[in-house]
C-alpha cells in the first residue's frame, strides 16, 4: 500500500529540491552590489513616510473582513443554490438546516461589521 504513494512523495521531494535550488542560485549568481535607494523598503513607488508603529483605521480591516465574508458566502452558498432542488429533494430538511446554520453565523459576521460602523461609508 505505501508503494502506491511513492510517486507522490518523489514528486514532493523534486519540487521541494527544484524551488530551494531556484531560490538559492539567485543569491549565489546574481548582482550584489547594494546602494542606499535599494536598501529602501519599498512603498508603491513612494518615498516611506512616518514611523512603522503607526495606527491604521479600523475601516481597512473591516473592508477586508466583509470581502473575506462576500467571498466565503459566494464560494460555498452558489454550488448549494445550484443544486438545491436535487439536494432537497434527495435529503429533504438535512440539506436546508447545516446551509442555514452557516449563513446565521455569516450574518452574525455582518452584525459585527454593521455595529462597528463598517457599513457606513465616509
Amino acid at each position: 500500500m505505501i508503494l502506491d504513494y511513492i510517486p507522490i512523495f518523489l514528486v514532493i521531494i523534486v519540487s521541494i529540491i527544484f524551488g530551494a535550488v531556484v531560490i538559492f542560485s539567485s543569491t549565489l549568481f546574481g548582482p550584489q552590489r547594494p546602494t542606499k535607494i535599494k536598501l529602501m523598503p519599498y512603498e508603491s513607488g513612494k518615498n516611506p513616510v512616518g514611523t512603522t508603529h503607526e495606527r491604521i483605521s479600523i475601516k481597512y480591516y473591516l473592508v477586508t473582513m466583509m470581502f473575506i465574508i462576500f467571498d466565503i458566502e459566494v464560494v460555498y452558498v452558489y454550488p448549494w443554490a445550484v443544486e438545491f432542488k436535487k439536494l432537497f429533494g434527495e435529503h429533504g430538511i438535512f440539506a436546508f438546516i447545516p446551509m442555514l446554520i452557516f449563513l446565521v453565523v455569516l450574518e452574525l459576521g455582518f452584525l459585527y461589521l454593521y455595529a462597528k460602523g463598517g457599513l457606513k461609508w465616509d
